[in-house]
């Protein structure tokens, strides 16, 4: 776990584990506390290996980098100036510059889908039944009589021609349409999602870390719907002065920034984001600690008040919250801070959407995630 002044690590006996996995499942949860700083987090585990006696003349931590770049997981930068991503190139360590691969980052995702989701079992398409029956594409094993306009392709030619046996006799075979039984089928629901993550830097204050959990939902709830539910579409932003959208694969290395908190510029972005989407179903999830602090003028100078609550910042929230409602996109606002006044704020906002909102800690963050989502997709069709 991560305190004001750094990790704290408690013991952990793990036999069954070769020095390799125990040094990956640490190592996998530090790369997510660096945001993807490998030279940090290798930093941290050397702290960690003299303190906690991790590793041993058979097993060093050297080694443990070189099986980490063998199996796929680093790989060598070029030097610094050679045009890469500015600041790679050789770390504070000494090492060669060394960043993620592209597998490490779906096992860092798989790894947060697992801590906090649990082991989930997939459903065989990979999509949700909404309770009602109609002309969909998953069978329910139930038959009824055909009605005008159902598909062709749903008739039991099994049950109808029984049907016929019975109605017509063998002798004089015919097949009309009241012989016709129609296996009854399931719609199936698509969802759209815009996750939005509050990268502001009120997100680190007072030594409480809420954006490594945020990451860590936003990873999870990917790998959630690409592996789970493939015909969903998942959209992530953040916001902090402004709003951008960042793609799944940049999810490890999210940091926040000497940023305020625009939430406005970060609801009309995610509601551009869905207009796009052809499905029907769309909901917008924002991660925040509550505090509007910013508003981009139409000049392109940046209004901003971190004092209290700004009366013209928060009727701007409300006046955002009632457009996604007319646009029937509700918001479900999963609030990690605890001060009376935000949760007041929230409630108004939440009000004027006519969305949710959860009052929350980190603890328990990624769950309430997860069944919210599994409810929305439910009601949202009923």
């Amino acid at each position: 776990m991560k305190t004001g002044k750094g990790f704290r690590f408690l013991n952990y006996e793990a036999p069954q584990l070769t020095p390799f996995e125990k040094l990956f499942e640490i190592f996998q949860e530090l790369i997510t506390h660096t945001s993807g700083d490998v030279d940090e987090a290798l930093d941290w585990l050397r702290e960690l290996d003299k303190e906690y006696e991790l590793t041993d003349e058979n097993y060093t931590i050297d080694d443990f980098i070189e099986d980490l770049k063998a199996k796929g997981f680093l790989r060598e930068e070029l030097e610094a100036g050679s045009g890469d991503v500015e600041g790679e190139g050789e770390g504070e360590s000494g090492e060669p510059g060394l960043a993620i691969t592209a597998k490490m980052e779906r096992i860092i995702r798989k790894r947060a889908l697992d801590q906090i989701f649990g082991k989930l079992k997939r459903s065989g398409a990979g999509n949700h039944k909404t309770g009602k029956s109609g002309p969909g594409d998953e069978h329910t094993g139930d038959f009824r009589e055909y009605r005008y306009g159902d598909s062709l392709e749903h008739i039991s030619m099994t049950e109808s021609l029984k049907n016929a046996q019975i109605n017509h006799g063998m002798d004089s075979f015919s097949l009309t349409e009241d012989d016709l039984v129609v296996e009854d089928t399931h719609f199936k629901a698509q969802m759209s999602t815009v996750l939005m993550i509050d990268i502001s830097h009120s997100m680190i204050l007072y030594g409480e870390d809420r954006i490594t959990p945020a990451k860590k939902v936003a990873m999870a709830l990917a790998e959630l719907i690409t592996t789970r539910y493939p015909k969903d579409t998942l959209d992530i932003l953040v916001f902090g002065n402004d709003a951008w959208p960042i793609p799944i694969k940049d999810l490890p290395y999210l940091k926040v920034g000497p940023y305020h908190t625009n939430t406005v510029a970060g609801l009309q972005l995610a509601m551009d984001m869905l207009r796009r989407k052809r499905n029907t179903n769309k909901q917008i999830f924002m991660i925040t600690d509550g505090k509007p602090s910013c508003l981009r003028m139409p000049d392109g100078t940046y209004y901003k008040n971190s004092v209290g609550l700004d009366d013209f910042i928060v009727e701007k929230c409300y006046n955002t919250a009632r457009q996604a409602r007319k646009l029937h996109i509700p918001i479900t606002t999963f609030m990690i801070a605890q001060d009376p006044y935000l949760r007041q704020f929230i409630r108004y906002f939440t009000e004027a959407n006519n969305g949710k909102a959860f009052f929350t800690g980190l603890e328990g963050l990624g769950e309430m995630i997860f069944e919210d989502y599994e409810q929305n997709r439910k009601k949202r069709l009923k």
